[in-house]
């Protein structure tokens, strides 16, 4: 459902590009740059709120990439995904944990809960590295689990940063600014960490 979503809203903000007379990315970029403080924090608050709700995480990432460049597009990228994640966790946990609780002899429930709790902060970040599986139900379903907070978090945020920085750097290349040299180390930390991040996976998994 959360991928079908992101490519509805892709596919509308194309035809909406086509269809309507909206700037053109470098315009966008130099409008960004010249608002200073003002467009990181907005597109932080927007970024936090939109991903709140069945909205599509990858749709304010590229937007992150495009109005503010790959690092400024990254941090703000990352640390809104940190927020948000942390504030759909604890409404879940604290809203609908005991709901859940009476139900852990069920044992799919039990099981679900056994695999995130038992596998800590890497269940949790093979989970956000998953690109069919969407944000904000993981986050619920974290928050419903018996998943610490900081392995929660820790493990968001290591399964979201490779594939953040990709989308926030093909955000910034549509400007047509972007340089090769910063291109090429960023993509090659971001598969450093995703691979290091996966045979930690699967290491953990045979275990």
């Amino acid at each position: 459902m959360g991928t079908v979503l992101t490519v509805v809203v892709v596919a509308a903000l194309v035809v909406a590009a086509f269809a309507l007379p909206v700037p053109d990315p470098v315009r966008l970029r130099t409008w960004a740059g010249g608002a200073g403080a003002t467009a990181p924090a907005l597109m932080f608050l927007a970024y936090v709120v939109a991903t709140l709700v069945p909205i599509p995480r990858t749709v304010f990432s590229l937007a992150s990439g495009l109005l503010l460049g790959p690092v400024a597009g990254i941090t703000v990228a990352l640390v809104a995904t940190a927020v948000s994640g942390l504030l759909s966790f604890a409404l879940a946990r604290s809203a609908g944990r005991r709901i859940v609780a009476r139900h852990l002899d069920r044992a799919p429930v039990r099981k679900v809960d056994e695999r995130l709790t038992g596998g800590g902060w890497l269940a949790v970040a093979s989970l956000r590295m998953i690109p069919v599986i969407p944000f904000l139900p993981t986050n619920y379903a974290c928050g419903l689990s018996s998943v610490r907070t900081w392995p929660y978090l820790a493990g968001t945020m290591a399964g979201s940063v490779p594939g953040t920085m990709a989308v926030v750097l093909l955000g910034d290349t549509l400007t047509g600014g972007t340089s090769p040299t910063l291109l090429a180390v960023f993509a090659v930390c971001g598969l450093a960490g995703a691979t290091g991040l996966w045979f930690a996976i699967r290491r953990h998994a045979v275990a």
